[in-house]
């Protein structure tokens, strides 16, 4: 009788790569507390969900012991049409992170020489980055974010070296919340090198009120290395649908195509999310009730002396440093879920009114006692 391997005897190893990746942490549910209703405020959802023509598509959805269009061709002609881009330019993936992974496995990673590929991006920004690029086989060169939140661009573009093949621009950047302007993101554009891809990504972009903020739209149709990202997770109230894309120019696009996963969107989010641009009025309206939320908790926050970085997304980013366990403890025991950050800080995405009032109300009674660093 053969026995059955011990763990230390098993002879089934991971990639090294695997090994060294850090642990994505998702926003974990609120607990619940007597008398109190509790709220998540830790995943940067949508709290007023898809419109409803959306909820009708989903009522009504039969097909689904069908595989869906490989390529998402309807969604592909209803977003060219929304954007005005060829839907040729557009490739969907499973939310924008699997769209990402996409642009990921089409150019960066281990060269057949052993030379791992170099990707530049912000940090403290979007969580999933270190680990797209670590399975991608390529390695991650982190900029430090300014003290302000925003992007560090002049010291992205000096840490580019001939190893450099992508380069990420989270902007609203998430966590922190500053948007990149228009100027200074054109301007480093120009200073790179024409063969390094450089991905703009726009998950957040509909919360975005500064007037001279960024449109990668614009940009990816005047250079031919520049890619977008966008998603209906989070304006459209899709996030559980997986619904993302990517556009750029047909000589990048072909690649990106290539390494794209067939079927990554459900034809359930691909009939949603045309249900969605086709009422978009009223996304925009919900979108512009978040904001105007937004607005409001932040003004709260500058009212009780919190210095926090300009919020142009879905969320606001408290710098507590080393403590922001212990804020996030606090909230968690007055029924809100928070995303603390290590030691960096806690980002409270806008929720409903009653959430947001409540979050106020415990930064208030924290700004009394001496802890912020």
């Amino acid at each position: 009788m053969t026995e059955t391997p011990t763990p230390s005897d098993s002879v089934v190893h991971p990639r090294p790569a695997v090994g060294r990746l850090p642990k994505y942490v998702a926003g974990k549910p609120p607990v619940d507390v007597p008398g109190l209703e509790s709220f998540k405020l830790s995943s940067n959802e949508n709290p007023l969900g898809p419109v409803p023509a959306v909820m009708d598509v989903l009522r009504n959805a039969a097909d689904i012991h069908r595989y869906p269009d490989a390529g998402s061709s309807r969604l592909c002609v209803a977003l060219g049409e929304f954007l005005d881009v060829p839907a040729t330019d557009i490739v969907p993936g499973a939310g924008s992170l699997g769209a990402l992974n996409q642009i990921l496995a089409a150019f960066a990673g281990q060269n057949d020489n052993g030379v791992h590929d170099e990707v530049i991006y912000a940090w403290r920004s979007f969580e999933a980055y270190p680990i797209c690029v670590g399975l991608a086989g390529a390695t991650s060169v982190q900029i430090p974010v300014r003290a302000d939140g925003s992007h560090d661009l002049p010291a992205m573009a000096a840490a580019v070296t001939a190893s450099t093949k992508v380069v990420l621009l989270c902007t609203p950047n998430n966590p922190t919340g500053p948007a990149l302007g228009a100027v200074e993101t054109e301007e480093f554009i120009r200073s790179m090198p024409r063969d390094v891809v450089i991905v703009i990504d726009e998950a957040y972009q509909e919360f975005v009120r500064a007037a001279d903020a960024v449109n990668g739209v614009d940009l990816y149709r005047k250079y031919a290395n520049v890619m977008v990202l966008r998603t209906f997770s989070k304006a459209h109230g899709l996030a559980g649908l997986r619904v993302g894309y990517s556009i750029s120019q047909p000589e990048v696009t072909q690649y990106v195509r290539a390494a794209a996963t067939p079927f990554a969107v459900s034809g359930i989010g691909e009939s949603a999310a045309i249900a969605s641009m086709e009422n978009y009025s009223q996304v925009v309206e919900r979108v512009q009730s978040l904001v105007d939320e937004r607005d409001r908790v932040v003004a709260g926050l500058k009212d009780l002396g919190w210095d926090i970085p300009d919020a142009q997304g879905n969320f606001v980013w408290l710098p507590l440093g080393s403590n922001t366990q212990e804020f996030a403890a606090l909230a968690q025991s007055q029924g809100l879920s928070l995303r603390a950050f290590g030691n960096d800080g806690v980002r409270v995405s806008i929720g409903e009114v009653v959430a947001n009032s409540r979050f106020l109300e415990i930064c208030a009674s924290y700004t009394k006692e001496p802890r912020r660093s």
